[in-house]
């Protein structure tokens, strides 16, 4: 099957595991690219064995962690510690317009390919490296893992309902966030490949993707001098924005000016000109007063009851959903964002779909509607390889 997407002819070969490349190489899937996984034999990608849950027969199970990452490739088995397999390995990468690895730095130098060895097989390669904490400095060579990195690049202070609750977010954020950079990284190399005809080496590590997205509590500290710390489910530097208890649940709203204060007070009979909350900094200084009003007209209100109203007062405003909620949402459904992919041990699946979709200017969709299933352990070796050979 011919792939649909801007990158449509484009091969990726893929030697990472866990997270953070696979989505990376997922993402560059989605656009279209062919995806070559190679995996260690045996066990192959860590994540195959990360659960529960499982699903499928015994004996041919699969983990979910990793039908989540690595939808769109195919699979195939090397040990890059023996000849033949490296010899397949770089047949690929002279074929290749990315290579994509998070080994810790210097690994896949000693398996026998460093860059230099890299572009003398291929100039226009175009290789994704992810690290832990970065390839060099001083603790360059420190394995990264997602928990460990949340930590140290600030992410958990700044989560959890008080300063001494750090929190995890729920998705390992930092992966995602470095794949998703690193895919970025990617597609700018390849572009600058087409007036240069040279391919050339993107670098990324967990610590830097966190750090990327520290956003205004980064300059929170570095301009004005202030740590910022987590605060729950309220916003440090606009009141009210946060989620907010009604008679059943709750609800989250965002009043990010003073046009949609004034339409809060019309709709829940707050006085507007109260000295306490006469403008966004007073409200963010009044804080607990301020939450205590509105969940106290909130607390008369059923949930669905009190969204309908917030929406006809013209204040943005939504529930908190479960994972079940979301994927049966017909919004969700409606973006493309659930897949059919027909997979060779599991048969018939849903699984989560691409967050992009192109269009031409006429309104013609052109984005990838065909899925490949995340593939089982070495699945795609012998068409790889008679392709290689072809």
């Amino acid at each position: 099957m011919a792939a649909q997407g801007p990158l449509s002819g484009y091969l990726v070969v893929d030697l990472t595991r866990a997270l953070a490349g696979p989505h990376a190489g997922m993402m560059l899937g989605d656009l279209g690219a062919r995806v070559i996984k190679v995996e260690a034999p045996g066990a192959g990608d860590d994540t195959r064995g990360w659960g529960p849950p499982f699903v499928g027969d015994e004996g041919a199970k699969e983990s979910t962690y990793f039908l989540s990452a690595n939808r769109n490739k195919e699979s195939v088995t090397l040990d890059l510690k023996d000849a033949d397999d490296s010899a397949v390995l770089a047949r690929l990468v002279e074929r290749a317009d990315v290579l994509l690895e998070n080994f810790r730095p210097g690994t896949l130098d000693k398996l026998g390919f460093p860059p230099s060895r890299l572009e003398q097989l291929n100039p226009r390669l175009v290789t994704l490296s992810i690290s832990g904490f970065g390839h060099d400095g001083p603790e360059g060579g420190r394995a990264g893992y997602d928990q460990i990195a949340q930590g140290e690049a600030g992410l958990m202070s700044l989560t959890g309902a008080t300063a001494d609750d750090p929190q995890r977010v729920g998705v390992p954020i930092g992966d995602l966030l470095a794949g998703m950079y690193g895919a970025y990284g990617v597609l700018a190399a390849l572009l600058e490949r087409e007036r240069t005809g040279r391919g050339q080496v993107v670098r990324t590590s967990l610590l830097a993707a966190v750090v990327g997205v520290h956003a205004f509590q980064g300059t929170r500290w570095t301009v004005a001098g202030q740590v910022g710390r987590a605060g729950g489910n309220h916003h440090p530097s606009i009141a009210p924005y946060g989620l907010f208890r009604s008679r059943d649940g709750a609800v989250q709203i965002a009043v990010g000016s003073e046009g949609l204060w004034a339409r809060l007070c019309t709709m829940t009979g707050l006085a507007v000109d109260d000295e306490r909350w006469a403008s966004n900094r007073l409200r963010v200084e009044n804080r607990e007063s301020l939450i205590a009003a509105i969940e106290g007209v909130f607390s008369s209100w059923d949930t669905d009851a009190l969204l309908a109203a917030l929406d006809d007062a013209g204040i943005p405003a939504g529930r908190v959903r479960d994972l079940q909620q979301v994927y049966e949402w017909d919004q969700t459904l409606s973006q493309g964002l659930v897949v059919d992919v027909d997979h060779a041990t599991l048969g018939a699946l849903k699984i989560p779909g691409p967050p992009l979709r192109f269009f031409t200017g006429d309104g013609d969709e052109l984005t990838r509607t065909e899925h490949i299933a995340p593939p089982t352990l070495g699945q795609h070796n012998a068409s790889v390889r008679e392709w290689l050979e072809g």
